[in-house]
């Protein structure tokens, strides 16, 4: 099914869907809500996206993608920082990036300590663990990308279609500038269906049950010379990070 825009999930409908669609989709107001400060308490992190370090590990050469990566537990409302570490998956979820520690740099300390930081985190774990009917601690790494077009062409997800080896996967766009390009695509893990939209408005939520659904974005080009696509990918995990066995 394809959609100029998402399909949006209400609120209470949440966990439902997630357990029944593999996803759900919540509009800016309702992202807010669900973490329970103004929107313009969560604008507050969107400056950081402007000191994103380059992805020094692109196996495809691409020099359009810069990023973050800091790793947090979450117990209930208790959210600790980790110590930081090397960002891995198995060749079985990345088939491209896979098998390799990727120290990329952390996330600055001024964006964390924002009050939008916490409460985002906890309001998304809230509805993870309704999902799950589980109070299990996450496992929470968090990604913030910028996708551009210095090369003319940019790949949010050079790997393809892909899960990632977690519970869920939460996708929140930050912004777009001057680009075209940049659809979500859904697919069932174990079946024939699929859904494609376009994320636009800062702070929309896609939330995915990693086991049920496959997806990917599709490349974004440039409107004029130049442009980007910034996003926040937090990932969720019940028995622990991702290590290297």
């Amino acid at each position: 099914m394809t959609s100029p825009a998402p399909f949006y999930t209400h609120p209470s409908q949440m966990a439902e869907a997630l357990r029944k669609d593999g996803y759900a989709i919540l509009p800016p107001q309702d992202v807010a809500a669900l973490a329970g400060v103004p929107l313009a308490t969560l604008n507050q992190l969107i400056p950081s996206w402007e000191g994103l370090e380059p992805d020094l590990y692109m196996k495809d050469g691409g020099r359009y993608r810069r990023r973050r990566h800091s790793c947090f537990i979450l117990h209930g409302r208790e959210l600790q920082q980790t110590a930081h570490r090397a960002h891995w998956q198995p060749l079985e979820y990345n088939a491209l990036h896979g098998g390799m520690n990727r120290l990329f740099e952390p996330m600055l300390a001024e964006t964390v300590a924002l009050p939008a930081w916490p409460a985002l985190l906890q309001g998304l774990g809230q509805l993870c663990s309704a999902a799950r009917r589980s109070s299990t601690p996450w496992y929470v790494e968090a990604h913030q990308f910028r996708i551009d077009t210095t090369d003319g062409i940019g790949r949010p997800t050079p790997e393809g279609a892909h899960r990632d080896g977690v519970d869920f996967v939460a996708v929140i766009l930050i912004g777009r500038k001057d680009i075209k390009g940049g659809e979500s695509r859904l697919f069932e893990a174990d079946g024939p269906n699929g859904k494609r939209f376009t994320l636009t408005e800062p702070w929309t939520l896609l939330l995915l049950d990693d086991a049920a659904v496959i997806h990917e974005s599709t490349p974004i080009q440039p409107l004029q010379h130049y442009g980007h696509r910034d996003t926040l990918v937090l990932t969720w995990r019940s028995n622990g990070f991702q290590g290297q066995p």
